[in-house]
Formats: C-alpha cells, sequence, structure tokens
C-alpha cells in the first residue's frame, strides 16, 4: 500500500475544508494559469470545469476584467498585495454564467508542498451569499452601484490603479467624495502608506496652516513644542483636503506652492520640507464661480483638477438606492449582531424619498431604522417620520404643491430661499437651519419654485 505523500495529505485537508465552508480554491501559477483546483468548482459551476481550466489561463474563467494585463488585481498580485471580495462572473459553457466574490492573494514562501508551482491562491463564493449586491450592481473598493454614472465612476477609479495624479472630486454634501477618495487610494501605488483627511472648512486660517503644515517651536504664542503638519503625517500616502471650497486664500498660495514644487515650509520654520504625499480634493462648492467671486484661486483649481470627478446626488440615480440600503443594512445590523430585513413598504418609501442629504442621509435613516426596529424586518414605521411618510397617499400631491411661505409677511419666498443658500455657498444644512425649515422642506420647496438643488 502506497502512503499518500505530505503535499497530498495537505492538499486533501484543504480540499475537505473549503468544500465544507462551499468555497472553491484555485491555485494559480506566476502567469495567472490554473495550476490546481478543488472538485468543488465541477458542483459549483459546471461537471468536467476541474479538467477543462487546467493549465489555461484565469480569465478564461473569470472573464478580463479582473486580470487583463493592466488591471488592478494583476497589479496588485505582482506588488505583493491581496485583494478581496471582488465581483466576476464566473464562465461555463453548458449553462450561465454566476456571480462570485473573489479573493486571491500571493501563496507564502512555507506554504508546503500542496503548492508546488503555485504562486497565488484565489478563493470563490458565491456573491448571492451577501446579500448586499443585487442583480446588476457592482461593488469595488468600498464603492455600491448600480446605476449607470456612478458604474461609470466606479470603473474610472479602477482605471487610476498605476496613477498618482491630483484628483479633484466635486458633487453635494453626502455623496460619498470621501469613500470614493480612500478607493482610490487603496488601489493605487501608495495604497501601503497611510490616508489623512482634513476638513479645511472645520478650522480657522491660523489654526488651519499649522494643522496642515505643521509648526516649530515658539511660532506663535501656544507654540510650546514642535507639531507635526498632515503633510508629513501623510508621507508615503494620500492627504484628502475636504471641502477644498472653503480653504482661505492665504492657505490656498501655500498649497499652490506645495503642488508646484513639492516642498513646503513648518510655520516658524524657513527650511524647505519635501511634500511626499499624493493630493485628493474634494468640495461640494461651485470652484468656478467661487473663482468668478474671487474666493478661490484659478491656478489653484487647475493645479488640483488634474483628475476631475463629479459625483451625482443620490436622487439622480435611484437605481443606487436599494442596494446602498442593503449594503449599509448589514454593516449595520451586523454590528449588533443581529440579522435585519428591509420590508417592500420600506423598499418603496426609499425609493419614493428625495435624500436632500444624499447617501450620509440614508446612512443615518438604516441606522435609525435598526436601532428602532425590534423584529426581523423593518418596517415603515422604524423608518425616520419625514421618510416614512413618503409612502402615504398623500405624499405625491405634497411634493407637487407649492410650499406654503417661510413667514406669512414674506412676499417672496423664492427670493429668500436663494439668498439663504446663497449667504451659506449653497450648504443646504446651513440655508435650511437660517430659514428654520428642515433640509427636506428646503429641497421640497426649491424644486416646487423650480430653484436649482445644486449651486448654479
Amino acid at each position: 500500500m502506497v502512503e499518500p505523500s505530505s503535499a497530498d495529505a495537505g492538499w486533501d485537508a484543504l480540499e475537505a475544508a473549503f468544500a465544507a465552508l462551499g468555497r472553491v480554491l484555485v491555485l494559480l501559477d506566476v502567469e495567472l494559469r490554473v495550476v490546481r483546483t478543488t472538485a468543488t468548482l465541477d458542483a459549483w459551476v459546471c461537471p468536467g470545469a476541474c479538467r477543462k481550466i487546467l493549465g489555461r489561463s484565469i480569465e478564461d474563467l473569470l472573464g478580463p476584467r479582473l486580470f487583463g494585463a493592466d488591471e488592478t488585481v494583476r497589479a496588485s498580485l505582482e506588488q505583493g498585495s491581496r485583494q478581496e471580495g471582488r465581483r466576476a462572473f464566473v464562465q461555463c459553457e453548458s449553462g450561465p454564467a454566476r456571480l462570485a466574490s473573489v479573493s486571491v492573494a500571493p501563496i507564502p514562501k512555507d506554504a508546503g508542498g500542496w503548492a508546488d508551482g503555485a504562486k497565488y491562491l484565489l478563493v470563490l463564493r458565491p456573491a448571492e451569499e451577501d446579500e448586499l449586491i443585487l442583480e446588476g450592481a457592482l461593488a469595488a473598493q468600498g464603492l455600491v452601484a448600480r446605476a449607470p454614472a456612478m458604474l461609470k465612476i466606479v470603473r474610472f477609479v479602477e482605471s487610476l490603479h498605476r496613477s498618482e495624479a491630483t484628483v479633484l472630486i466635486t458633487g453635494e454634501s453626502g455623496t460619498g467624495k470621501e469613500v470614493i477618495a480612500r478607493a482610490i487610494h487603496s488601489s493605487s501605488p501608495r495604497r501601503a502608506g497611510p490616508f489623512v483627511a482634513v476638513n479645511c472648512g472645520a478650522l480657522p486660517a491660523e489654526l488651519l496652516e499649522s494643522e496642515l503644515f505643521g509648526h516649530v517651536r515658539g511660532a506663535f504664542t501656544g507654540a510650546v513644542r514642535d507639531r507635526v503638519g498632515r503633510f508629513d503625517a501623510a508621507e508615503g500616502g494620500v492627504i484628502f483636503l475636504d471641502e477644498i471650497g472653503d480653504l482661505p486664500l492665504i492657505l490656498q498660495v501655500k498649497l499652490l506652492r506645495a503642488l508646484q514644487a513639492h516642498t513646503f515650509e513648518r510655520v516658524g520654520e524657513s527650511t524647505s520640507r519635501t511634500l511626499n504625499a499624493r493630493v485628493i480634493a474634494a468640495t461640494n462648492v461651485d470652484l468656478k464661480e467661487a473663482i468668478a467671486g474671487g474666493r478661490f484661486r484659478e491656478d489653484l483649481y487647475y493645479r488640483l483638477r488634474v483628475v476631475p470627478i463629479h459625483v451625482p446626488p443620490l436622487r439622480e440615480r435611484e437605481e443606487d438606492i436599494e442596494p446602498l440600503a442593503r449594503w449599509l443594512l448589514s454593516r449595520t445590523a451586523a454590528r449588533e449582531g443581529r440579522a435585519v430585513r428591509l420590508s417592500t413598504d420600506v423598499l418603496v418609501a426609499l425609493h419614493r424619498y428625495a435624500w436632500p442629504g444624499n447617501v450620509r442621509e440614508l446612512e443615518n435613516a438604516i441606522e435609525y431604522a435598526v436601532a428602532t426596529c425590534q423584529q426581523q424586518t423593518v418596517q415603515l414605521e422604524d423608518l425616520p417620520p419625514e421618510i416614512a411618510t413618503a409612502l402615504s397617499p398623500a405624499a405625491p400631491a405634497e411634493r407637487s404643491e407649492a410650499p406654503a411661505p417661510v413667514a406669512a409677511d414674506d412676499p417672496d419666498e423664492a427670493g429668500r430661499l436663494r439668498a439663504a443658500l446663497e449667504n451659506h455657498r449653497w450648504h443646504h444644512a446651513r440655508a435650511a437651519a437660517e430659514l428654520g425649515i428642515s433640509r427636506t422642506t428646503l429641497w421640497r420647496k426649491l424644486r416646487a419654485y423650480g430653484i436649482s438643488t445644486s449651486r448654479p
């Protein structure tokens, strides 16, 4: 009787473990050709799949989108990094393609005999297990998309995997600009470095300068020790400058010089320091209008806008509402150790609601629903009131009627709405606060009067 080798025994153990989990294990060589695969591929895809795929490129099984010569997964593997939770359709000659979740990583050098001839390990599992990504939707690098406009952005982000160019992301508040910035970073050559975020509208100019560039001891009253700025902290990675449209003019000059010369000085120091961080900026401000109004430098605008990305508001990509809601629900419920579903009425209400706060408001609504839901299915009464009423019979009529005046003695409400928005640079929450109404009411009034909900 011939005893099995340790390599065969190791593979048999792996195969049994992956079969028990309902997963497919595939070993790839340095050229991404299939060296070995578990028998679960036959059961999961189609009979004979294991035999037919041996020695062939993984692209023959999963298509070229992930593993093409210039694609992100191939580039990550070549740099020794792993990729997790990517999506691909498994090709089958005798049946329909099946959506799979794909994770792939380099095999450790001390893996053992079972990995002889293999360079990479790939794991497949049914994507439908997630209940997060619905048919026709795509998730990549934390982005969930089904609407054509967002799918285009996801593809574009993936195409930037070899670039270190400066990026400017524009769009209304809450549309997910930072999520896109993080996705760009996580698939870029600098992904091993830090991601440092700064809100440029959160601090006055004198404090923001120190926050960004750092300072030396004695630079100003209260500077009792040296401080490392965010540009230093982001070395080797990315600095994300959020709300760049609110950056004071005096700091715009210093940022422009840093971008042009790739150097900067700490406050109170004359020695130049090298800027070794990629800059990604974002704003909900119309920078062209800000330039015309003398609030933003035109030369800085074009220095930032090397790669522009505009994120549409959620109301313009209704196809994204359901997959986003399911993804947010799963993530929120998981933190509490719960499994919660959305009722049909809730999904209808989510689609009817206007979402003036965009994805951020949707996330808040889902967290509210999970907190108030006592059962396993979220019902209308579990939603915030303004969203739950979107399904009431009166809701469509309410949206089509002209809104009541903000004040009884105000003869020109439309003018007052515009003035409030202009006072706050089209920031809906701040304008609504000035008017004494909610953001939802503000949005409905704007639509009723035919006023653009974004900066003209």
